[in-house]
């Protein structure tokens, strides 16, 4: 996809004296993430753009004022110095004392403050895979998840998603195959990145079974879970396993209030947290400080649950906004997930548009004016070609519309090279 490659490492490692640089055998695993990337690419494009590439809240849906209005206050000096490695005490008591009210209490002990969630997927993979570990991955999955297990040498399994989230079916038949248990399990159980489907209570359960079994770690990443417009709510990990320490909870405030703020948490055994704290430190000292401060501040005031019911009204009607538009200007040549919460649709091409490799078509869709994510770029393996991830979060009804139209003509346009 062009402008949206992994950096290549070959010629770079090797005989400096030839040039090139001596760099760790595990620079190879690190592949970066075409998602991320695709910011700076559409940055630096001069037309106008439909963007349902990045999965980012809706700009007017941030509470950006509110936030300058608490910076205003609570800004000190301690505000601008170290931190607490673990979090920021005040922070921690806000969150703690939120939580108490939802369905999934948060316990002091047992949390640290992260640098949004991906520290968070770091930390859990720093401390349990080893090079050479087995690793099991949705498919298709977060990438920059799965990218961080690579990064410290991990195996991947790709286990195939349906509409009930991970098939634990065919994980037990792959994992059989693989002739050796998962060190981990990482899974998105809520709205999941990409698909936006939701892990069935049933498969839920069936999964701490084979962990308990295996002597895995469920990385249990839940960004979303928060964002349910339709449905009810399934029982989260937490709820089935308690305290258990084979969970490795990472959460983030990212979806909920804003990515830049970069804070999020985890939540693991209480005797990993000083272990955990010790990897933090080596990674950055402590969480963005001024940053927490606002949080803290934001949960106090007790505006939490007003604004995530906005935020949820106004995704369902984002999310059924894209689904009719989606009918409207390419009917059945495509089919779509259906989520219940989150940010995301996963479309599939149909018939005899299924031959088209969506990495052209989003070179296409660019020069149409319409950015999405391509499915290989949300596969370590590259599978998905057929496939790709638009997010309907961050777009008004109005723009959604203008988007898919683009879509369907650069489709149309991509159809055509097929055909010739």
């Amino acid at each position: 996809m062009s402008g949206l490659a992994h950096p290549p490492t070959e010629g770079v490692a090797g005989d400096p004296a030839q040039g090139r640089l001596p760099l760790a055998s595990r620079a190879d695993g690190l592949v970066g993430s075409v998602i991320d990337s695709s910011t700076s690419l559409l940055a630096a494009q001069r037309h106008d753009i439909v963007r349902f590439a990045m999965g980012a809240p809706a700009a007017e849906a941030t509470p950006w004022e509110e936030f300058r209005d608490i910076a205003g206050e609570v800004y000190d000096a301690s505000s601008f110095t170290y931190g607490a490695t673990e979090g920021e005490p005040g922070l921690l008591d806000a969150l703690v004392e939120y939580a108490r009210h939802t369905r999934e209490p948060v316990d002091g002990d047992r949390t640290v403050i992260t640098s949004g969630g991906m520290q968070g997927l770091d930390l859990a993979f720093k401390l349990f895979v080893d090079p050479g570990d087995l690793v099991v991955v949705e498919s298709p999955t977060y990438t920059n998840g799965s990218g961080t297990a690579l990064s410290y040498g991990a195996d991947l399994l790709e286990v195939p998603v349906d509409t009930d989230g991970l098939d634990v079916d065919q994980l037990e038949a792959l994992v059989a195959r693989a002739g050796r248990t998962p060190k981990a399990l990482y899974t998105i159980p809520n709205f999941q990145n990409p698909s936006g489907t939701t892990l069935a209570e049933e498969r839920r359960r069936r999964l701490v079974e084979l962990a308990r079994r295996w002597g895995s770690v469920i990385v249990d990443d839940d960004p979303y879970g928060l964002l349910r417009f339709a449905g009810e709510d399934v029982p989260g990990f937490p709820a089935l396993m308690g305290d258990d320490p084979l969970l490795f909870s990472v959460r983030t405030f990212s979806k909920i209030l804003a990515p830049g703020l970069r804070v999020g948490w985890v939540q693991a055994d209480a005797r990993l947290r000083p272990l955990l704290i010790n990897a933090k430190q080596a990674m950055d000292t402590c969480t963005n400080v001024p940053n927490q401060h606002v949080v803290a501040e934001f949960l106090r005031r007790g505006g939490l649950d007003a604004h995530l019911a906005g935020l949820r009204a106004q995704y369902r009607r984002h999310k059924e906004a894209m689904r009719d538009s989606i009918a409207r200007h390419l009917g059945d040549r495509v089919g779509t997930t259906d989520p219940e919460g989150g940010f995301f649709l996963w479309v599939t091409l149909q018939g005899e548009d299924a031959a088209i490799d969506t990495r052209r078509l989003f070179e296409i869709a660019l020069a149409e004016g319409v950015a999405f994510i391509p499915g290989t770029a949300l596969s370590p393996s590259q599978r998905f070609a057929d496939a790709f991830r638009l997010c309907f979060a961050s777009t008004t009804p109005e723009r959604t519309e203008e988007g898919i139209v683009r879509l369907a003509r650069a489709l149309d346009l991509a159809r055509a090279e097929v055909s010739r």
